[in-house]
């Protein structure tokens, strides 16, 4: 067990022993309290030295941990609480707590569409609420990108119990291209999100293809208990790592793709990479330069590209080239005419 979790129990054993007026308690005392609190946790014996606890006392008493305990040493060898009303498990929050109380309801409540964040729902609202009853109500200074609106975000818990459980599953299944829904029998190995939507990626059981599917799309899902779950060791991290975005590629589309950025973008893509693979190639004198990445041509890459704009050159491949400057040329000609 970590050292730190022993700390914990022993801090709130003094604790407990000390709110205990009844009783004079010595040093040894609380030794043999800790030892026997120890005990009973782990199941075993350990040794708690009289310089542990005379340690936990003097950090129970600093603010180191925030207790600032009143711990008092009366007829040279009884220890007590000056404050009657003490314990460290009521000491007040200070407003540092506070905030950063704020800051995680707000990221805890991101997760809220799935079960397993279900039990922390009611904890959460106490939260708030004893966040709003300490202090004045305050903006959070945190703001994560979220979209209330997005279709398909009940399907989330479904989908992770289905992996978690290793279940098939059923999927009534519209693409943007198809005119009607199909169902597919699919077997989920990994939730991802991606630019505020979420996918699940999984193997059809028709042909055992590897398959991402958009959440926003999916109109019904269903348990499949007939089909036996293909069961295999997906690595995430892996299968995305020649990718930007959820859409992977054929070995065949991963290429090396060289780019020119203008100065006043170098310093925007040098702290935010577009890729892992990211590297320079040149620095030019007019303080431009040249990148190289290393991903799948998807669609992913390209809405990247274009929403650099003028402020960026694709030099090589050709197909690559080609594909943005023609989207540039269509998309010009919306603003030809008046």
């Amino acid at each position: 067990m970590a050292q730190n979790k022993n700390a914990l129990i022993r801090y709130k054993t003094i604790d407990q022993c000390l709110q205990n007026r009844y009783r004079q308690w010595t040093l040894e005392d609380l030794i043999e309290a800790c030892s026997q609190a120890l005990y009973e946790f782990e199941g075993r014996d350990v040794n708690v030295s009289k310089r542990t606890v005379q340690l936990d006392i003097q950090l129970m008493r600093s603010d180191k941990l925030g207790y600032n305990a009143p711990i008092e040493v009366y007829d040279r060898k009884y220890y007590r609480y000056e404050d009657e009303n003490y314990s460290i498990t009521n000491i007040p929050l200070t407003e540092n707590d506070m905030n950063v109380l704020t800051e995680t309801v707000e990221m805890l409540k991101q997760f809220k569409d799935f079960s397993l964040f279900s039990e922390l729902g009611g904890i959460i609202q106490r939260l708030e609420d004893k966040v709003y009853t300490e202090k004045t109500h305050q903006a959070p200074i945190i703001h994560l990108d979220k979209n209330e609106g997005l279709k398909g975000l009940q399907y989330l818990d479904l989908l992770y119990q289905s992996i978690l459980k290793e279940i098939c599953l059923d999927i009534d299944y519209q693409s943007f291209k198809a005119r009607s829904a199909s169902t597919i029998t699919f077997h989920p190995y990994l939730l991802k999100e991606f630019n505020n939507r979420w996918f699940v990626v999984g193997r059809l059981e028709r042909n055992k293809r590897l398959l991402t599917l958009a959440l926003d799309r999916i109109n019904r899902i269903e348990w499949n208990l007939k089909t036996t779950y293909l069961k295999e060791e997906f690595d995430g991290d892996e299968y995305y790592k020649n990718t930007i975005g959820v859409t992977v590629m054929g070995e065949d589309m991963l290429q090396k793709v060289t780019l020119k950025l203008d100065r006043y973008n170098v310093p925007y893509v040098l702290t935010k990479p577009m890729h892992h693979s990211q590297k320079v190639i040149e620095q030019l004198e007019d303080g431009s330069q040249i990148i190289q990445i290393e991903v799948h041509l998807n669609f992913e890459l390209e809405r990247l590209i274009l929403g650099f704009g003028e402020s960026i050159e694709v030099i090589s491949p050709r197909r690559l080239r080609n594909r943005i400057k023609n989207k540039l040329v269509q998309a010009a000609k919306h603003y030809e005419s008046e």
